[in-house]
């Protein structure tokens, strides 16, 4: 009779626990979708956006569906917005910052989590001082600069700051990757008689594959779509990148928004197919770099 009432005490329990599991598992499905909602509107908007005519637009019917897609906004946006030239300005700037970004951030996480160095942890300090310095003001100062280095209305006046505002945040993930490595990777290089280049580039490196791939779309990103520094040193039409091309289809009296729309769908459609073709090594970087910090 003990163990039967004992399995008979025993099941309530089970049942509560599942019970509680079933309405965290719930609760946490439900913000999950929340927030996928909240994040795919926005593109899905856009994309009908993009196929309406200004008539549609502007009727104010944002959440109606175009009633004959307008798939001639694309070629208009091609053609018109001068696609292909703002798409290499834009590609060649963001290539050249992220392939400095990625050396230089490397080398000096690699310096702060490996080397014990009196001042290791005061150069971290700095890279996280450089995280909260706002872009806009370091406008001027950079102004004047670059107008006495006469390298205003040139790509390197955008490359410098790009390279400058990103590195610190690159340096903090990549540096609390490095830190979780163990040591013994390093002395059985010496062992082998690698020296501090060799153990860099051919066990560190390829180790830390994973927040260098996190770094690179953080940086593609926040470069690919900055407007302000852009807008503030560069006035050659040759020279803009993607964000001003769509002031290709606003002039003083009208503006073609269906053609707006499509411009920027065609503008955010590189840096959406590169980020779900690393999404999986994003996730891993991102987990990696918060081993420790």
């Amino acid at each position: 009779m003990s163990q039967r009432s004992n399995v008979a005490l025993e099941k309530p329990a089970g049942r509560s626990r599942r019970g509680t599991w079933s309405a965290a598992r719930t609760a946490a499905l439900v913000l999950l979708s929340v927030l996928y909602v909240t994040q795919m509107y926005p593109l899905l908007w856009l994309l009908i956006y993009s196929l309406k005519t200004n008539e549609e637009i502007l009727s104010g019917s944002f959440f109606s569906l175009p009633h004959t897609p307008q798939w001639a906004n694309y070629q208009y946006a091609y053609e018109a917005g001068s696609y292909l030239r703002y798409l290499f300005n834009s590609f060649f700037v963001t290539a050249v910052t992220l392939v400095a970004v990625i050396i230089l951030s490397s080398m000096v996480a690699y310096a702060i989590s490996r080397f014990r160095w009196r001042f290791g942890q005061a150069i971290m300090l700095v890279f996280l001082v450089g995280i909260m310095i706002p872009l806009q003001a370091t406008l001027l100062p950079l102004m004047i600069i670059f107008k006495n280095l006469h390298i205003l209305n040139t790509h390197l006046a955008l490359i410098l700051p790009y390279i400058t505002f990103s590195t610190p945040i690159a340096v903090f993930i990549l540096s609390g990757f490095m830190k979780s490595l163990p040591h013994e990777l390093e002395e059985s290089a010496v062992m082998d008689g690698a020296g501090v280049f060799r153990t860099f580039l051919s066990i560190i490196l390829p180790i830390s594959r994973p927040p260098i791939m996190t770094v690179s779309i953080l940086t593609c990103i926040s470069i690919w779509n900055e407007y302000i520094l852009a807008a503030t040193f560069i006035s050659s039409e040759k020279l803009k990148t993607l964000p001003f091309g769509v002031y290709s289809f606003v002039s003083q009296y009208s503006a073609n928004y269906g053609a707006i729309g499509a411009f920027l769908v065609l503008g955010a459609l590189p840096i959406i197919i590169v980020y779900f073709a690393l999404s999986e090594k994003i996730s891993k970087g991102m987990v990696a770099g918060a081993v420790k910090g």
